[in-house]
């Protein structure tokens, strides 16, 4: 029996999918494909890739958000199966904090401010990272230099997570100049960021 080990742990949605398609493509014969991967949604993508083609798939947790999923095959793919589309992918946004402003909850600012800074500094003990964090209106503040939440910011970027500032507040405030983490984005791109996270929290 053929075995084919595939490391996609890097790659998004449909990378994980073509790839182990092209796998059980290629066997000749009865054999086994397993791929690598690093988060749930490419899981449960991969399993329904292997259910579209009636083949068996198992997951096991390697720890540290790594998954391998095994899809067996008794034979390879037929012209047919070959020649079908791909399932389309689950979303795979992941958690995603939109801050609106530079202070949590109403009432005393000096108290919000202190807050938000808590809030962010939690939001680096959460395993894995949050996907995504966009910032917005008076949160935009929180992007740039002097800011006292950057060194938190900073080492969620240095993990992974994907940090937009809104260019539209970045300009109002003229601070543009000044962001200091992440990236600067349009409302598209928040409207699309929200419509795909898995989850949305908001301090």
């Amino acid at each position: 029996m053929k075995n084919i080990a595939i490391d996609a742990r890097a790659d998004q949605c449909p990378i994980p999918v073509v790839k182990a398609k092209k796998a059980l493509e290629s066997l000749d014969g009865p054999g086994l494909v397993e791929i690598s991967v690093g988060n749930l949604t490419a899981v449960e993508n991969l399993k329904r890739l292997a259910a579209s083609l009636q083949r068996e798939a198992q997951v096991s947790d390697l720890g540290g958000g790594d998954y391998l999923v095994r899809i067996a095959a008794d034979a390879p793919l037929t012209p047919a199966e070959a020649a079908a589309p791909l399932p389309a992918c689950k979303p795979s946004g992941g958690v995603l904090a939109a801050i609106g402003s530079r202070t949590m909850g109403q009432g005393d600012d000096e108290l919000g401010a202190v807050l938000m800074k808590g809030f962010i500094y939690a939001l680096t003990q959460l395993e894995p990272a949050p996907r995504t964090l966009l910032f917005y209106n008076g949160g935009a503040w929180l992007t740039v230099e002097d800011s006292p939440a950057l060194a938190d910011l900073r080492e969620l970027a240095d993990r992974g997570t994907e940090i937009l500032t809104c260019g539209t507040c970045l300009n109002h405030y003229g601070i543009k100049d000044r962001l200091a983490v992440g990236e600067v984005t349009n409302m598209y791109t928040i409207v699309e960021k929200l419509a795909g996270a898995d989850r949305v929290i908001r301090p």
